[in-house]
């Protein structure tokens, strides 16, 4: 019989090895701010339990909090980590004063493979940024504004002409060299809004050839002086339907503070109306967002119909798409905002057939592209369309949706850009 001390086999006697102190990983912090980007970008802010992300590192919800006192704290951290690796991306892509060109080249390609390797996570940076307390969204500002003057800088020395000072309304983006900036910024940023599959290598390669492209982009001229106010949303006559009034608040309200802050009482009295009225046109906040939604789906689609129905060739479908999408995202701007920002909000049985009716919208443009460019499959025509569509929102949002006509102008000329390649060019 073996004693406490040990067992006996084969004539030998054999101590007990003393259990193993199981040791913390070094990199816990890093695991558990990956998870929570992931489960932030997916499901959004206040859909995302803590003990939900403890558990997917393997750990318990108290553990966690050795890390992070409570979950903002970890979500703000998680969207400086994330803006802070993006920095990181560029901060040795040495200038070169001689080829900016190629300096330019680097630039993309070094963020662009960053963006990959965070495609899980960037709904995070793009969209749940709106929850940052004031001074966390400031400091996130400054890291934007730091990465348009990065790639602005070899864009001036390229083409020297952008470097002139411009009228704008939004005041970041104050001359064309920081315009294009924001353009391939974009252009780049678009990966992280869908999951059409290509090969790393291809994506890279085709983000790169046209965010090159974009680079040499002629913008048309901007007005003389910039708008001195904004209204956007608020020019137009009121619909008399209270339905349709509610509706207009919710999109309104939702959009500036997220579908979680903002509550039915807030959306009635928006319109004259106590809760009990709300409730007659609509039982849930869920039942809003899904009319909504479905509006800005319906809206797409019909643009995408007209379009085709007044057009004899695939490039000028593509014409008339761009200048029907443009004008679309500067009169619904808060409504295509939110679809994009909220979509997670909703439940999956819900998010289906919006997605399945999004991917029909998205395979109607990349077909008319792979027509106009036959060198391109439809799985790249498709990163062209996010692409495209992305670059309309960012630049309308950066720009505050200025009403003056140059503003709308300019955005269709980088959209026709990315869709058509070098044959919206004039170098």
């Amino acid at each position: 019989m073996a004693s406490a001390e040990g067992r006996t086999h084969g004539g030998h006697t054999t101590t007990s090895a003393p259990p193993k102190t199981r040791q913390r990983p070094k990199d816990r912090r890093e695991q558990i701010i990956k998870a929570a980007a992931e489960s932030f970008s997916e499901q959004g802010y206040f859909a995302t339990g803590v003990d939900q992300i403890a558990g997917q590192v393997g750990i318990s919800g108290p553990a966690l909090y050795r890390h992070f006192p409570n979950k903002y704290a970890l979500f703000s951290e998680t969207v400086r980590s994330l803006g802070g690796g993006l920095e990181r991306a560029v901060a040795d892509v040495p200038e070169l004063a001689d080829d900016p060109e190629q300096e330019l080249r680097t630039l993309i390609t070094e963020l662009t493979r960053t963006t990959i390797e965070n495609r899980s996570r960037g709904a995070l940076y793009r969209w749940e940024a709106r929850y940052l307390n004031t001074e966390d969204r400031r400091a996130l500002g400054e890291l934007v504004t730091r990465m348009h003057d990065r790639f602005a800088a070899p864009l001036g020395r390229l083409r020297p002409e952008l470097t002139e000072p411009r009228p704008t309304a939004g005041g970041r983006l104050d001359n064309d060299a920081k315009y294009l900036a924001g353009s391939i910024l974009s252009v780049i940023g678009s990966i992280t809004t869908h999951r059409a599959s290509l090969p790393r290598k291809r994506i890279e390669a085709v983000i790169l050839g046209t965010s090159l492209t974009v680079a040499y982009t002629r913008l048309p001229a901007t007005a003389d002086s910039p708008a001195t106010e904004v209204a956007t949303g608020t020019v137009g006559l009121q619909m008399a339907s209270k339905r349709e009034a509610l509706l207009t608040e919710a999109i309104r309200l939702m959009r500036g503070r997220g579908f979680h802050d903002v509550t039915m009482e807030e959306i009635g009295a928006a319109v004259g109306m106590n809760q009990s009225g709300v409730y007659r046109h609509f039982d849930t906040k869920v039942a809003m967002l899904t009319a909504a939604f479905a509006r800005a789906s319906e809206r797409i689609t019909a643009s995408i119909h007209d379009s085709l129905a007044e057009s004899a060739t695939p490039r000028e479908a593509l014409d008339n798409l761009v200048t029907r999408y443009v004008e679309l995202s500067f009169a619904n701007s808060d409504l295509l905002n939110l679809y994009l920002s909220e979509l997670g909000s909703l439940p999956e049985s819900l998010r289906v057939d919006l997605r399945d009716q999004q991917r029909r919208n998205v395979e109607e443009w990349a077909q008319l592209v792979v027509q106009v460019r036959p060198g391109m499959n439809s799985v790249e025509a498709r990163y062209l369309v996010h692409a495209a569509s992305n670059a309309v929102l960012d630049l309308g949002n950066w720009e505050r949706y200025d009403p003056r006509p140059s503003t709308r102008d300019r955005i269709q000329a980088v959209m026709s850009v990315i869709l058509l390649g070098e044959d919206a060019l004039v170098r």
